[in-house]
Protein backbone atom coordinates (compact mmCIF):
# COMPACT_ATOMS: atom_id res chain seq x y z
CA UNK A 1 0.00 0.00 0.00
CA UNK A 2 1.19 3.43 -1.00
CA UNK A 3 1.63 5.65 2.38
CA UNK A 4 2.32 9.43 2.60
CA UNK A 5 2.60 11.54 5.12
CA UNK A 6 3.41 14.74 7.37
CA UNK A 7 4.60 16.64 10.44
CA UNK A 8 2.47 18.37 12.28
CA UNK A 9 3.04 21.77 10.90
CA UNK A 10 3.76 20.58 7.22
CA UNK A 11 7.28 21.35 7.18
CA UNK A 12 8.44 17.68 6.46
CA UNK A 13 6.49 15.12 4.34
CA UNK A 14 7.27 11.70 3.00
CA UNK A 15 6.29 8.91 1.45
CA UNK A 16 6.47 4.87 1.24
CA UNK A 17 5.27 1.71 0.19
CA UNK A 18 3.84 -0.41 3.14
CA UNK A 19 2.93 -4.07 4.42
CA UNK A 20 -0.43 -4.47 5.78
CA UNK A 21 1.40 -6.79 8.15
CA UNK A 22 3.93 -4.64 9.74
CA UNK A 23 1.69 -2.59 10.92
CA UNK A 24 1.92 -2.78 15.13
CA UNK A 25 2.53 -0.55 18.90
CA UNK A 26 5.84 -0.55 19.98
CA UNK A 27 5.59 -0.66 24.28
CA UNK A 28 9.17 -0.47 24.79
CA UNK A 29 10.27 2.26 27.55
CA UNK A 30 11.95 4.33 25.34
CA UNK A 31 8.65 4.63 22.46
CA UNK A 32 6.99 5.26 26.14
CA UNK A 33 8.91 8.27 26.86
CA UNK A 34 9.51 10.12 23.26
CA UNK A 35 6.06 9.29 22.84
CA UNK A 36 5.16 10.79 26.11
CA UNK A 37 2.58 8.06 25.87
CA UNK A 38 1.83 4.44 26.95
CA UNK A 39 2.73 3.34 23.43
CA UNK A 40 4.02 3.92 20.37
CA UNK A 41 2.15 2.81 17.13
CA UNK A 42 4.55 2.28 14.38
CA UNK A 43 4.73 1.15 10.12
CA UNK A 44 7.32 -0.84 9.45
CA UNK A 45 8.90 0.27 5.49
CA UNK A 46 11.45 -1.00 3.85
CA UNK A 47 14.41 1.63 3.16
CA UNK A 48 14.38 1.54 -0.55
CA UNK A 49 10.44 2.69 -0.85
CA UNK A 50 10.92 5.45 2.06
CA UNK A 51 11.61 8.93 1.02
CA UNK A 52 11.64 12.74 2.40
CA UNK A 53 9.81 14.62 -0.17
CA UNK A 54 9.47 18.20 1.59
CA UNK A 55 11.97 19.31 4.36
CA UNK A 56 14.77 17.98 6.64
CA UNK A 57 14.39 16.28 9.86
CA UNK A 58 16.25 16.51 12.88
CA UNK A 59 17.88 12.98 14.10
CA UNK A 60 18.33 12.52 17.56
CA UNK A 61 20.29 9.19 18.32
CA UNK A 62 19.36 6.60 21.07
CA UNK A 63 20.91 3.21 22.52
CA UNK A 64 17.02 1.48 22.72
CA UNK A 65 16.21 -1.45 25.48
CA UNK A 66 17.06 -3.89 22.56
CA UNK A 67 21.07 -2.34 22.95
CA UNK A 68 20.07 -1.08 19.22
CA UNK A 69 21.82 2.29 18.35
CA UNK A 70 18.44 4.05 16.77
CA UNK A 71 17.98 7.01 15.24
CA UNK A 72 14.76 9.22 16.43
CA UNK A 73 13.57 11.58 13.69
CA UNK A 74 11.50 14.53 14.18
CA UNK A 75 10.57 18.23 12.69
CA UNK A 76 12.67 20.75 13.98
CA UNK A 77 10.11 23.43 13.77
CA UNK A 78 6.34 21.19 15.98
CA UNK A 79 8.09 18.63 17.49
CA UNK A 80 6.05 15.89 15.41
CA UNK A 81 7.93 12.25 16.14
CA UNK A 82 8.68 11.15 11.79
CA UNK A 83 10.54 7.89 12.18
CA UNK A 84 13.07 5.48 13.77
CA UNK A 85 15.64 3.92 11.84
CA UNK A 86 19.26 1.85 12.48
CA UNK A 87 21.58 4.39 13.53
CA UNK A 88 24.63 2.26 12.45
CA UNK A 89 23.65 -0.10 9.84
CA UNK A 90 21.58 0.86 5.92
CA UNK A 91 18.61 1.99 7.73
CA UNK A 92 16.82 -1.00 5.33
CA UNK A 93 13.87 -0.49 7.31
CA UNK A 94 12.20 2.88 8.96
CA UNK A 95 9.41 2.80 11.58
CA UNK A 96 6.88 5.87 10.85
CA UNK A 97 5.05 7.48 13.40
CA UNK A 98 1.50 5.97 12.41
CA UNK A 99 0.32 9.79 13.86
CA UNK A 100 1.72 11.21 11.24
CA UNK A 101 0.61 8.97 8.09
CA UNK A 102 -2.58 10.59 6.23
CA UNK A 103 -3.94 7.05 5.94
CA UNK A 104 -4.23 6.16 9.59
CA UNK A 105 -7.33 4.92 9.88
CA UNK A 106 -7.24 2.33 7.71
CA UNK A 107 -4.49 0.50 9.46
CA UNK A 108 -4.94 -2.00 11.77
CA UNK A 109 -2.11 -3.33 14.38
CA UNK A 110 -0.90 -6.51 13.60
CA UNK A 111 1.93 -6.96 16.40
CA UNK A 112 2.29 -5.38 20.05
CA UNK A 113 5.98 -5.83 20.79
CA UNK A 114 8.17 -5.05 24.28
CA UNK A 115 4.43 -6.32 25.48
CA UNK A 116 6.80 -6.93 28.79
CA UNK A 117 6.80 -3.63 29.38
CA UNK A 118 3.31 -2.54 28.54
CA UNK A 119 1.54 -0.57 31.35
CA UNK A 120 -0.29 -2.63 33.49
CA UNK A 121 -3.45 -1.14 33.00
CA UNK A 122 -2.83 -1.18 28.83
CA UNK A 123 -4.80 -4.30 27.55
CA UNK A 124 -3.47 -6.10 25.04
CA UNK A 125 -4.59 -5.76 20.90
CA UNK A 126 -6.17 -9.57 20.99
CA UNK A 127 -6.26 -9.41 16.57
CA UNK A 128 -2.77 -8.42 17.14
CA UNK A 129 -0.10 -11.10 17.68
CA UNK A 130 2.24 -10.39 20.97
CA UNK A 131 5.78 -10.44 21.64
CA UNK A 132 7.51 -9.58 24.98
CA UNK A 133 11.04 -8.02 22.90
CA UNK A 134 10.77 -7.43 19.35
CA UNK A 135 9.26 -9.95 16.84
CA UNK A 136 11.65 -12.43 15.20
Amino acid sequence: MKINGQCHCGAIAYEAELDLQKVGICHCSDCQALSASAFRTIAMVPGDSFAITCGTPKEYVKTGDSGNRRVQAFCPDCGSGLYATDADGDRDVYNIRLGTVEQRRELMPQFECWRQSALPWMPAVRSANQFDKNPQ
